[in-house]
């Protein structure tokens, strides 16, 4: 008996999905598995039922992201509640997240039916700020607002104030988002497999402007200092909030929260390898010529 009952769809936004939709419908039709998506996304497309975000992430057994690594993380957070695996599909911009490129997907469908794959646990970010509580896979950023002053932020780790920070933003990252905000704010790349989370300022004012990496296990706070501008909060990428001088920012990691289809064709390094073009990035010059 097949893994899948019902394979559901999270689609790019601006991207065309027609044809990559076709084949995983037909592909689902010559199984009698049944194919959902999200109701606002799809256009008149045969085989697949149009369902609504929440119907989603519970009938599915599959998720199949269709785009890059934004789509992956939008069908990380459908597949929260039940964690249901998600498979990405590269569909332009090569991402870390996604598994295999369009012409693999019907191989790679009958492989994961037929139980030939692993899944890759991935942490995510609890995130609670004035009463409210948000999940976040890649990071959680703190960004001043412009003309609002700086983003003046102290860390607590534990229940004890650590070490104050100044910068433009403050990026609190998993290991899966050490690639993204982190890395351009000038942050270290960390294996998927580290648990952890990342504290990153951004163009930082401060006398202390390294980031840090804590422990899953360790309680963290972020409280906004009496000098701080407002602060925009974004999760992924999405604006959660708005805070102000006092609020406080408690932060948890939560284990396996995202669980990554991976069928061992390209590991975590590799893939870093080809998005940042490291092959042959320290040219030297022979003995003779120095």
């Amino acid at each position: 008996m097949g893994l899948i009952g019902t394979i559901g769809l999270v689609l790019h936004p601006r991207r065309d999905c027609g044809g990559v939709i076709a084949t995983i419908a037909k592909w689902a039709r010559d199984r009698e598995i049944h194919a959902v998506g999200l109701a606002d996304e799809l256009r008149e497309t045969e085989g697949v039922v149009g369902i609504g975000a929440a119907e989603l992430g519970e009938r599915s057994d599959l998720l199949v992201s269709l785009g890059g690594d934004g789509t992956m993380l939008r069908a990380m957070s459908l597949a929260f509640a039940r964690r249901v695996p998600v498979l990405g599909v590269n569909l332009g911009r090569l991402g870390f997240l996604a598994e295999i490129d369009i012409p693999d997907l019907d191989d790679s469908l009958g492989a994961i039916d037929a139980h030939e794959f692993s899944v890759e646990p991935r942490s995510g970010l609890r995130v609670t700020a004035n009463g409210r509580q948000t999940t976040a896979f890649n990071d959680l950023a703190m960004v001043r607002v412009p003309g609002n002053g700086m983003t003046e932020v102290e860390l607590w780790v534990e229940g004890h104030p650590f070490v104050r920070y100044s910068a433009d933003a403050l990026v609190v990252a998993t290991p899966t988002g050490s690639t993204a905000y982190n890395f351009s704010a000038g942050g270290p790349i960390v294996s998927p497999r580290a648990e952890g989370i990342l504290v990153t300022p951004v163009a930082p004012h401060s006398a202390f402007n390294r980031a840090l990496f804590l422990s899953s296990g360790e309680k963290l706070a972020l409280q906004v200092l009496p000098r701080s501008g407002e602060l925009a909060i974004e999760a992924d990428g999405r604006l959660v909030g708005h805070l102000g001088p006092g609020a406080v920012v408690d932060i948890e990691t939560v284990p396996d929260a995202a669980r990554v289809v991976r069928l061992g064709r390209t590991t975590f390094y590799q893939r870093t390898q080809r998005k940042f073009r490291l092959t042959g990035s320290i040219e030297t010059g022979s003995s003779d010529e120095l």
